[in-house]
């Protein structure tokens, strides 16, 4: 008889985890490319488990959080979910954004390091 191997499946919970986005688009090379990788990692954000407890956008990422953004549906989703939106607002005013913020909520530098030194585990993109 063939012994059984029970598997363990191991629960990974996110245990404060916070992604901080510095761009429209994710790496280097074609910008087309870097569009779509985007997007597809903020859908895929969507779908997985665990969820980040926070996304954070700096820079040039403010522009994905505004409107016309092709990730505006997976982060309305994300805070659906739970997951709290950040924009820099120095960021949104320097790209005359502020107005057209459709996802989450205006932040400043002294919550988004806040956020950054309690997260236990950051990613950046």
């Amino acid at each position: 008889m063939k012994e059984e191997k029970l598997k363990e499946v191991a629960i990974i919970e996110s245990d404060n985890l916070v992604i901080s986005i510095t761009d429209d688009v994710l790496g280097g090379g074609d910008m087309e490319l870097g569009k779509t990788l985007m997007k597809s990692y903020i859908y895929a954000l969507t779908e997985v488990d665990p969820k980040p407890n926070t996304i954070i956008f700096i820079n040039k990422g403010v522009f994905l959080a505004t409107e016309n953004s092709p990730v505006l549906e997976s982060l309305k989703t994300l805070e659906d979910q739970g997951v709290e939106i950040l924009s820099c607002g120095t960021c949104l005013n320097f790209y005359e954004l502020k107005e057209k913020l459709m996802a989450g909520t205006v932040s400043n530098m002294y919550t988004i390091v806040e956020k950054l030194n309690k997260a236990r585990n950051s990613i950046k993109i």
